[in-house]
């Protein structure tokens, strides 16, 4: 893309801005004057509004504020040292609503460990990395960061991946790819512990007993309630030595991953939430499925299966209860692997990721009160897409849910681009290059501006970028150092966060 004089001055402005420069009053940053009539950092930052867009430092170890109206990181906190991780991974995290952010507000974030600290060839010399799976629950009081719990040490429940608020504001759920668990939480009130609603395990048992068979010739998938007291903090209960990256579902059949259960791993992602039914989406890597749970009983309600190989299932498999807290699915194949997943704010439709063998996003029409009736209607892609890469990863919708927008990842040092889908249509109006190793998305709630993140994985590029919506624009890049992995606007209102770290991962 191209830049002019006034985008490469505003630019360079915007840079020394979050350098630091700046006025603070009462603990809140203001806006700089405008001074003789020359553009200031004040226009740049004017454009965005009054966000706290809050992010973690993958391998930098912390979590930092910015407030995107004046540039200004108001807050931050080193996970190692406030919180006694030597090796933290801060890795997903998600943010409850605040009527006024800038006032407190709460977020919860945790991290990976053990073996995670050596896959993306992060220079070390630690041999004995900390074990990690902490989940900490944070406030953020006007001023400073203050550690309100650490969640896995209260229950017994250390998982590592996507972290999700509930639509209901008091709930949260966190995934591990490791474990194969999610549980999900009541948020405790100030210091007091939180409560362990439900925790489900996964796993899976192969048809093949050649490792590379394991998931291609199907097998059954297990679901099986959890009961206290829980003994899943650090790295305990792991199948696998260290989460499958990006690209990377079929490591496990390929025997490139090591682990004290490999053929059993479903490498769970995320739980997200359907904002407007009362149904949530366990999205399983290697399975290529996710399943829908009923979130008043916690019980698995449908299967969904978006490759057309499952056309004639009308794109489920069945359901079988075993046992009382036990229940199976069978599959007689498992055609694709799948990753991402996320709930349009409506309510009304359902994407999952089907990656490196199908190479497409199956949208499924959820507007029924049933998710028995719940089916594929549409099919995101693009002939470009083969193989691993270019990755379609990370999802945010547009608060009108009139747009969906999805990253598409390559491993550094390949530029990465976005994908801009047209809800009506569920096609791709428009791919945008942003940079490499781009990951998580944010929208701002009025739905102008869309804030990005990179890179988690690599230790050369680092930093933020904003998009205009209105016409795909992207106005530039804020300076970061911490390689970022993941992101969220802080919410105002319940109805934020059905475009927030709720429905979408």
């Amino acid at each position: 893309m191209s830049w002019n004089r006034r985008d490469l001055f505003k630019l360079g402005i915007l840079g020394a801005v979050v350098g630091g420069i700046g006025k603070l009053a009462t603990g809140t940053a203001q806006a700089l004057p405008i001074i003789g009539g020359e553009p200031t950092f004040n226009d740049v930052y004017k454009q965005i509004g009054r966000y706290i867009f809050l992010v973690p430092g993958k391998f930098a170890g912390l979590v930092a504020a910015y407030d995107m109206s004046t540039g200004m990181c108001l807050a931050w906190a080193n996970m190692s040292i406030w919180a006694g991780n030597r090796t933290p991974i801060v890795h997903h995290l998600a943010a409850f609503a605040s009527p006024d952010p800038y006032k407190e507000f709460e977020f919860v974030v945790n991290t990976q460990g053990g073996k995670n600290l050596y896959i993306y060839g992060v220079a070390t010399p630690v041999k004995d990395p900390d074990p990690g799976f902490n989940i900490w629950r944070i406030k953020y009081d006007g001023s400073k960061m203050v550690l309100l719990e650490e969640v896995d040490k209260t229950t017994g429940l250390g998982l590592g991946v996507h972290v999700t608020a509930a639509p209901d504001n008091k709930h949260f759920a966190v995934a591990d790819g490791q474990k194969d668990i999610f549980a999900v939480f009541e948020k405790g009130e100030g210091t007091a512990p939180s409560k362990v609603k439900t925790a489900v395990f996964f796993d899976w048992e192969p048809n093949s007993k050649e490792l590379s068979r394991a998931w291609l010739d199907g097998g059954t998938l297990i679901i099986k309630k959890l009961h206290p007291p829980y003994d899943y903090t650090g790295t305990k209960g792991n199948k696998l030595d260290w989460e499958l990256v990006p690209g990377g579902e079929l490591f496990a059949e390929q025997g490139k991953v090591t682990g004290a259960r490999v053929r059993n791993a479903c490498a769970l992602d995320s739980l997200t939430w359907n904002p407007t039914k009362p149904y949530a989406a366990a999205a399983l890597r290697t399975i290529g499925c996710a399943v829908i749970f009923d979130t008043r009983t916690w019980e698995p309600v449908a299967c969904l299966v978006g490759s057309d190989k499952f056309a004639k299932h009308g794109y489920k498999l069945p359901i079988k209860k075993v046992s009382a807290d036990e229940w199976e699915v069978k599959f007689p194949f498992v055609p694709t692997p799948a990753h991402q997943a996320g709930f349009h704010p409506s309510g009304n439709y359902f994407v999952l990721m089907n990656n490196i063998r199908e190479n497409s996003m199956p949208v499924f029409d959820c507007s029924s009160s049933d998710p028995g009736k719940w089916t594929k209607i549409a099919s995101v892609g693009d002939p470009s897409w083969r193989g691993a890469y270019p990755n379609p990863f990370h999802m945010v919708f547009t608060p009108d849910g009139k747009k969906l927008f999805v990253t598409l990842w390559w491993p550094a040092p390949t530029p990465n681009g976005l994908a801009a889908v047209d809800t009506d249509t569920w096609k791709i109006e428009k791919t945008i290059t942003i940079g490499p190793d781009i990951h998580t998305l944010a929208i701002t709630y009025d739905g102008k501006h869309l804030l990005g993140v990179f890179s988690g994985y690599q230790k050369t590029h680092s930093g933020m970028y904003v998009l205009r919506v209105k016409d795909y624009k992207l106005l530039g890049y804020l300076p970061s150092p911490l390689g970022h992995h993941d992101c969220v606007i802080v919410p105002r209102t319940t109805k934020d966060l059905y475009v927030s770290r709720c429905t979408t991962t």
